[in-house]
């Protein structure tokens, strides 16, 4: 945890960006992502060292991830972004880390524990597949 601005600025992992941009985190996922967006647009009260305003590359990044969700880099460039902007804005920063918990809780109550509880009954099943997380298709002979 790094502190600037006198507000504690804790990175976010690009991984979590990802996972929020690709819609994986359910319907409380999309809307964390649509209010990470909103949190970006918002203007900055304070301009950067060198005057730069962060809010437009912040969008920038944004949309780019948006558009291919699953790149690590522009995950990274993203988080990066972010973690600029909170170093130079004490009130983005206190919205960002809001926003990063809620995040993380919206990210861990998806995932779950990993715990599959599967019941089977009756005697009429062909075919029976008992998975967690399944990529790719399933087929049963041919």
């Amino acid at each position: 945890m790094r502190r600037h601005t006198g507000v504690a600025v804790d990175p976010i992992a690009p991984e979590l960006l990802m996972t929020l941009a690709g819609g994986a985190a359910s319907a409380a996922g999309q809307q964390l992502w649509t209010s990470l967006r909103d949190l970006v647009r918002r203007r900055s009260r304070s301009a950067g060292a060198n005057g730069e305003d962060l809010t437009s590359e912040g969008e920038d990044r944004w949309r780019a991830l948006d558009e291919v969700s699953d790149d690590a880099r522009r995950a990274r460039e993203l988080a990066e972004v972010l973690a600029r902007r909170a170093r130079q804005d004490p009130a983005f920063a206190e919205a960002l880390q809001q926003w990063r918990r809620r995040a993380e809780a919206a990210r861990e109550e998806t995932a779950g524990r990993g715990d599959v509880h599967n019941t089977v009954s009756g005697g009429t099943q062909t075919n029976v597949v008992q998975a967690r997380d399944i990529h790719g298709s399933i087929s049963f002979g041919g």
